[in-house]
């Protein structure tokens, strides 16, 4: 195994070594005789292996055992500073221009054993199933795309109308009239013909009605309107295909989103069975019995419809990838539209007598 550095700067400064691969943090390295920065030396050339880099710090006077550049070569690895040689690379020259930005950010968590490509070719396998191809669902089908997914089942019933140009940006003028789901479609397969995809002009009136969607599917995003209890349906056919599930939206001043991983964290149903009872005498009571009579008039525009489009894609990312841990897992992320959109993670209610939830 040949290792390489990625790319970053380092400095000496006395008895330390200053590494420096993102703006925001520097690295600070105890380097009292000068060997740390002699090794990055060693590394900066060609791609060696730990035999070869033990000859050429030898060569520059810096005698280490095999085992000690070994060490030192893991905690560099532990450190996010190296990879192995040729793993930034798909090996097609085609695939790694069109993926070339997603194999850059994939470098910053690629480790030894781990590689960049690895993790784009993770989802260049993964199939995605995207309810709702309207306001949020078309920026995430957008962002989906862009990632390079391999598989899109796409699933709608509404038509294009004018009033959706404010925050749904896969539809020109001449779709008005047009199924959404099936235009979609044509924009993915203009965008990016490696990605395979499937529509489904289907109106959801249940969970039974997503059970011939969800084989093989990786994860689940999007969501479904038009009855009260749509998230639950979405919610229980996902947790029972044990799969996971990343929802977005938008209420009068907040933009939100969650995620569910089925068997580790709470479910939607779960938090549900804690909201307060319509006839309770508080707040949360007439927040229930009021609901229905607040207008139901669509205030998603465009920059708030991108946002919550990016933010679904970016945690079903982290489903497929393991990049690191979703973050919305069991909770709901909001971002107030008068705090200057800082997020808050809110967990939900867990429930032991959850009738959705493994047992």
């Amino acid at each position: 195994m040949r290792v390489v550095l990625k790319d970053c700067v380092w400095e000496p400064q006395g008895q330390d070594l200053y590494v420096l691969t993102d703006p925001r943090e520097v690295v600070t390295l105890a380097d009292p005789e000068g060997r740390v920065a002699a090794l990055f030396a060693a590394m900066q050339g060609d791609p060696a292996t730990v035999a070869e880099l033990r000859e050429r710090l030898a060569a520059d006077g810096v005698e280490l055992g095999e085992d000690e550049v070994r060490e030192a070569v893991s905690a560099l690895d532990a450190l996010g500073l190296i990879e192995e040689d040729g793993d930034g690379s798909l090996g097609d020259p085609d695939l790694d221009a069109r993926h070339f930005s997603n194999l850059a950010f994939f470098g910053t968590y690629a480790r030894l054993g781990r590689p960049r490509a690895a993790f784009v070719n993770a989802v260049r396998r993964a199939h995605v199933l995207v309810l709702g191809v309207g306001g949020g669902g078309s920026s995430i089908v957008q962002c989906l795309a862009g990632l390079g997914i391999g598989r899109m089942t796409l699933v709608d019933r509404d038509d294009v109308e004018s009033r959706n140009f404010a925050r749904q940006f896969l539809y020109h003028h001449a779709d008005i009239g047009r199924s959404k789901v099936t235009c979609a479609e044509e924009w993915v397969r203009a965008y990016d013909p490696r990605i395979a995809v499937r529509a489904v002009d289907r109106w959801i009136s249940g969970p039974d009605d997503l059970t011939d969607l969800v084989e093989g599917v990786d994860v689940i995003v999007g969501g479904l309107d038009g009855h009260p209890e749509a998230h639950l349906w979405t919610n229980a056919a996902a947790v029972r295909a044990k799969i996971p599930l990343v929802v977005g939206g938008m209420t009068r001043s907040q933009i939100m989103y969650y995620s569910v991983d089925p068997g580790r964290s709470p479910c939607v149903q779960c938090d549900w069975r804690d909201r307060p009872a319509a006839d309770e005498p508080t707040a949360g009571g007439f927040v229930e019995r009021s609901r229905a009579r607040i207008s139901e008039q669509n205030l998603l525009i465009a920059p708030v419809a991108a946002q919550i489009g990016s933010l679904v894609a970016y945690e079903a990312l982290r489903y497929l990838t393991g990049f690191e841990e979703p973050q919305a897992a069991g909770a709901f992320v909001k971002l107030d539209l008068r705090a200057g959109l800082t997020p808050v993670r809110q967990p939900f209610n867990a429930d032991p007598d959850c009738p959705v939830c493994p047992r």
